[in-house]
């Protein structure tokens, strides 16, 4: 039995994008829901194109996008490469979802939470820690946390197995993530014992996906594995001209190079949105 690694475009959304039962276990292990009446229990699949109001505005597509009975919504993403970007188009989008819940007037008491749930096959930072959790809050005195938007981003080479008790299954979905792939043998016991695991295993099973699938995911990696070359020698290209020209302008200036790179190569809009942090408009204009 060969397997597909879950963190390719084709298979993440297939995973998480049509199978609710799957996403509702993902993301009660890896989000910090607070208590049972926090649980999620039931979700509606929105589509993952995030419109804007105005036509003057940006327009972005996620992976995934749910929300519950409560009305809080769900963004979650696969990153396979990290830019400084990255955080801002996060930010946008959770802020899109936030605010489009409203038509003109509406009465801001009906607001509920966006959580946005970003998995990273890169790392970011510099310490152990592979869990990040951001809110909006007062810094000075109080620490009063403004509700409303919450950001988790997970550094997945970061990961490593341990018994951390109470939050086992999040261990296990992260496990899910990190070892089935290409190279599984046999799928560990404690992964098939869980219900929504076994299946979501079963879900990337090579038997599964037709042959243009199959020759889609193998150049998803083709073009990750090109891109990441390509990142790495223009931004170290972009740091030298930013010392010399400006920061800024160097910097703009590389990612419209990598953009230019990539679409060259076959890369979709989407994943050059994600390496650069560019527009589709500004994509399409190249």
């Amino acid at each position: 039995m060969r397997y597909l690694s879950p963190k390719a475009d084709l298979t993440f959304k297939k995973v998480f994008g049509e199978h609710k039962d799957v996403i509702i276990s993902f993301l009660n292990a890896l989000l910090p829901l607070e208590g049972e009446d926090e649980e999620i229990t039931w979700v509606e699949y929105l589509t993952p194109e995030l419109v804007p109001q105005t036509p003057l505005n940006k327009d972005s597509i996620v992976d995934v996008r749910c929300k519950d009975r409560l009305g809080r919504q769900f963004i979650v993403e696969m990153q396979m490469m990290w830019t400084s970007e990255y955080k801002k188009r996060v930010l946008f989008n959770a802020s899109k979802a936030y605010v489009s819940q409203l038509e003109k007037g509406g009465d801001y008491t009906l607001l509920q939470p966006v959580y946005s749930l970003n998995l990273v096959n890169d790392t970011f930072s510099d310490n152990e820690v592979y869990y990040h959790d951001y809110r909006i809050v007062e810094d000075a005195e109080t620490k009063e946390v403004i509700e409303g938007m919450r950001f988790i981003f997970i550094e997945l080479p970061k990961f490593t197995p341990r018994n951390y008790g109470d939050k086992k299954m999040q261990v296990l979905w992260l496990r899910f993530l990190t070892e089935i792939g290409e190279d599984t043998i046999s799928v560990p016991q404690e992964l098939t014992e869980v219900p929504e695991i076994n299946k979501a295993v079963a879900q990337l099973e090579e038997s599964a996906f037709s042959k243009s699938q199959l020759l889609g995911y193998e150049k998803f990696w083709d073009i990750v594995s090109t891109a990441k070359t390509t990142i790495s020698s223009a931004f170290g290209e972009g740091e030298r001209k930013g010392r010399e020209e400006g920061r800024a302008e160097g910097r703009e200036e590389e990612r419209m190079k990598i953009a230019r790179t990539l679409k060259q190569l076959g890369s979709s809009t989407e994943m050059i949105v994600q390496a650069t942090g560019l527009t589709p408009k500004e994509i399409s204009a190249l």
